[in-house]
């Protein structure tokens, strides 16, 4: 038979030990909040008010309507005036911009003579689902753009037809191919979810085994600890890396344009950076359980927020301002960058810093966080 009083007791107990274990239970109820905001907030397929760096060669009305008809689309806002195609180039290859547009000197001549004139407008294509709306958008830009401009003779010369024609060159990944995209992005998911994990259920096996305590009894210090627990790891790490690379250009033909040192360099402070995380919340986790939790409570801004699974540049600046902060980012950064673009050190300079500043971050935290006895 059931019985209230024992039913109870077991309850009570449950009770006693949820304010026992308030870190784990705290983040089952953090978690699906996060979820929520992110998914309901943050998340957006069709992202708008896109950075554009526009060349104009041709400073006529009719230019100035493009461009004005552009920017009340709603996807692009121009943010850039670029005086030569090496400037427009750069933008493009550093990511500050996701378009580019080029009026050439001849355009207003031509619409007037009716003589095929073209807009050229190239897209940073290395993400497909960041610029196929705006592309889209382009293609009513030709009939609405010089409508009050066109009026009287010039409209008669060309009678249901559009008077330029937008051309759209994709870079990087002209065919729109997401393998392109998501394969490179793998390379920082994967090496945080295995090192990030390792590290930090690692040490809360050690402390959970006993075996912390012949560890704490010598005289080596916190780095000593830090640097031989996380040494091998760096190994196991580059090697990943190396496999994943492998598998991107046989299975998956991924391009690989170059950038390998800025590639390398990225990924050994990503990689030490994520040791160093792991090692962190070591120190603060006191089961494997929690430190699995604390992981994947990482990991799930690192999916989402990153550019990674959603175009970056479709969050609101809130998600993005987050977003910056998490190293896989910068990251997916240099990894496209270096294998699409085949940019150098360069390029890849300020993203690479972002790397180094978390790795000095983290690295102080857990070396100041690591204690020299077990309470």
């Amino acid at each position: 038979m059931l019985s209230l009083t024992r039913t109870w007791a077991v309850m009570s107990k449950e009770f006693v030990q949820l304010t026992r274990d308030r870190l784990t239970y705290a983040m089952i109820l953090l978690l699906p909040i996060v979820q929520l905001l992110l998914f309901g907030y943050a998340i957006n397929d069709d992202p708008r008010h896109l950075p554009t760096a526009v060349l104009v060669q041709d400073n006529g009305a009719f230019s100035r309507s493009i461009l004005t008809a552009m920017n009340n689309s709603g996807y692009f806002d121009i943010s850039v005036q670029a005086r030569s195609q090496h400037e427009l180039d750069r933008a493009l290859e550093r990511g500050e911009v996701q378009f580019a547009v080029i009026i050439p000197a001849d355009f207003t001549e031509r619409v007037v003579r009716g003589d095929a004139a073209q807009v050229l407008v190239e897209a940073d294509a290395t993400d497909p689902s960041a610029t196929s709306g705006a592309v889209a958008a382009l293609a009513s830009l030709p009939t609405q753009a010089l409508t009050r401009d066109l009026t009287g003779p010039l409209a008669a010369r060309r009678p249901g037809s559009a008077p330029f024609e937008v051309v759209v060159h994709r870079r990087y990944n002209p065919e729109a191919i997401t393998a392109y995209n998501i394969v490179p992005g793998l390379l920082g998911v994967i090496l945080s979810m295995t090192l990030v994990m390792m590290t930090s259920q690692g040490m809360a096996r050690e402390r959970e085994r006993g075996t912390m305590e012949s560890l704490l009894s010598t005289p080596v210090r916190p780095l000593e600890v830090m640097v031989g627990k996380l040494a091998p790891y760096v190994l196991v790490g580059m090697l990943q890396a190396a496999v994943i690379l492998v598998m991107a250009r046989v299975l998956f033909d991924v391009p690989m344009s170059g950038g390998w040192l800025a590639l390398i360099l990225g990924l050994m402070l990503f990689i030490i950076g994520s040791l160093a995380l792991g090692f962190l919340i070591s120190t603060v986790a006191k089961t494997q359980l929690q430190a699995m939790q604390m992981s994947f409570f990482y990991m799930l801004p690192s999916i989402l927020l990153s550019g990674f699974m959603f175009p970056f540049r479709g969050m609101p600046e809130w998600a993005q301002a987050i977003g910056v902060t998490v190293p896989v980012t910068h990251l997916l950064r240099v990894v496209r960058g270096s294998l699409l673009k085949g940019v150098g050190l360069e390029n890849a300079g300020p993203s690479l810093f972002a790397l180094a500043l978390f790795v000095l971050v983290v690295g102080t935290l857990a070396m100041l966080r690591y204690r020299t006895t077990l309470d």
